[in-house]
Order: structure tokens, then sequence, then C-alpha cells
């Protein structure tokens, strides 16, 4: 997986992993002044409890699939589905199967503690 601090003209490849899906970590793809991606990589089972984003955030799931748990109610993501949810909004999700979720962040202005 390519990492780049500074993104501008750079493509990046999202495509889903595949066979090499277990055998990937989580990882920064790109990372602005005001923007973040991410791809997360999520095994059957793992839980990531709830936390909150500082900014807005897109949530993508690229395979597989997950829960995603925000505002008391929990949704299913599989491959080629999408959400949103607004900055602080505390959120978990669970993978249900082997799992990769791209995601977008907002990065707010002076970013402390981010």
């Amino acid at each position: 997986m390519t990492t780049c601090k500074e993104a501008s003209d750079h493509v990046i490849d999202v495509r889903p992993l595949g066979p090499a899906l277990t055998e990937t970590n989580s990882g920064t793809l790109a990372r602005t002044g005001g923007l973040e991606i991410v791809r997360l990589v999520i095994a059957r089972g793992r839980a990531i409890p709830t936390h909150q984003s500082r900014g807005a955030i897109t949530v993508h799931c690229l395979e597989g699939r997950i829960t995603f748990t925000a505002e008391d109610v929990t949704r299913v993501l599989e491959a080629g589905r999408m959400l949103i949810l607004a900055a602080g909004e505390p959120h978990s999700l669970v993978g249900l199967e082997d799992s990769s979720v791209l995601v977008t962040k907002v990065l707010p202005a002076n970013p402390v503690g981010f």
C-alpha cells in the first residue's frame, strides 16, 4: 500500500484487496491540510470501540461486511455501501467478515491532539 503525506496528483488504488486482505494492515493512504483518507482492514469479529472524529467522515465498505453503530442505530455496511457521519458523533464498528473500509475524514483547522 502506498502512503503519501501530501496528496496532489497521486493516483491511489482503493480497489478491494481480495486474497491480500488478511495480510494487509490498516494505513493512511493520503493526508492533506484538510483531509485524511485511511483504509481500515477489519478482521471478522474485531470491534473498534466507540470513539469520535473531530471532523465529518465518510465510511465506504470496499469489501466484506461490517456493522456500524451511530446515534444508537446499527447498520450493516457491505461492499459498495457508504455512509456519512457528522463531526463529533460517537460511533463504533464490528467486522462481520474480513473487510476493508475506506474512511475519509475532514480535518478541522488547527487540529489539537488529532
